[in-house]
C-alpha cells in the first residue's frame, strides 16, 4: 500500500506553532543525540522552539516553514529564508537558505523526504544561490550532494550547539 504523503504550509496560528516546536523537537533529539549533551540540547531547544520564538518565526515574511505528513503522521519539516547572517561570498547575491531540513528516522524510508526537499528547491528556484549548512557527519549531506549541492570549502563556522558545519551550494541563475 502507498504512503499518502502531504506537504503543508505552516503560518503563525496556534495549531501550526505547536506543530512545528513538537517536529523540531524531535528532530532536533534525534539529529544531535550522542553529538551534543542533553541538558545542552534541551536548554537550546527551549529558547529556539518556544511559542514566542516561533510566533516571531512564523510570522517573519522572510520565512517559509513546511511540515511534510505521511498517512496524517508528522514527519518532517523545512524552514527557508532570506534573512539571516550569511558568508561574506553571498554578497551582493540573490540567495535563499535552507535553514532547515529533516525527516523523522522513521521515515527516512519514505518518499517524504524527497517530496518535502523537491519543494523546498521549487520554492527556492528564483535566487541566484541556495545554500545549506549542516554539521559535518550528517547522514543527509550525501543526500543533499544529489540534488546539485556542492560542498564549499571556503566558508567555515560552528552552529549554535558548537559543532562544526559544512557549507553546501547551489547555483542557479548567472552566477
Amino acid at each position: 500500500m502507498a504512503n499518502s504523503i502531504i506537504t503543508n504550509f505552516c503560518i503563525g496560528i496556534e495549531q501550526d506553532r505547536k506543530t512545528i516546536s513538537f517536529i523540531s523537537k524531535a528532530a532536533a533529539r534525534e539529529k544531535y543525540k550522542g553529538k551534543v549533551p542533553e541538558a545542552e540540547l534541551e536548554a537550546w531547544m527551549e529558547k529556539t522552539f518556544n511559542d514566542h520564538a516561533l510566533r516571531a518565526e512564523l510570522n517573519n515574511i522572510s520565512n517559509q516553514h513546511l511540515v511534510v505528513y505521511v498517512n496524517d503522521e508528522i514527519a518532517g519539516y523545512a524552514r527557508i529564508t532570506t534573512k539571516g547572517e550569511r558568508p561574506a561570498i553571498f554578497d551582493g547575491k540573490r540567495i535563499v537558505r535552507i535553514a532547515d531540513f529533516a525527516v523523522l528516522q522513521k521515515f527516512d524510508e519514505t518518499e517524504a523526504k524527497q517530496r518535502l526537499f523537491e519543494k523546498c528547491l521549487h520554492l527556492c528556484n528564483t535566487q541566484q544561490t541556495v545554500w545549506i549548512s549542516e554539521f559535518e557527519g550528517h547522514p543527509d549531506l550525501d543526500f543533499f550532494s544529489g540534488y546539485g549541492f556542492v560542498k564549499d570549502p571556503a566558508i567555515t563556522g560552528t552552529n549554535e550547539l558548537g559543532l562544526p558545519m559544512v557549507y553546501l551550494v547551489k547555483a542557479h541563475r548567472g552566477m
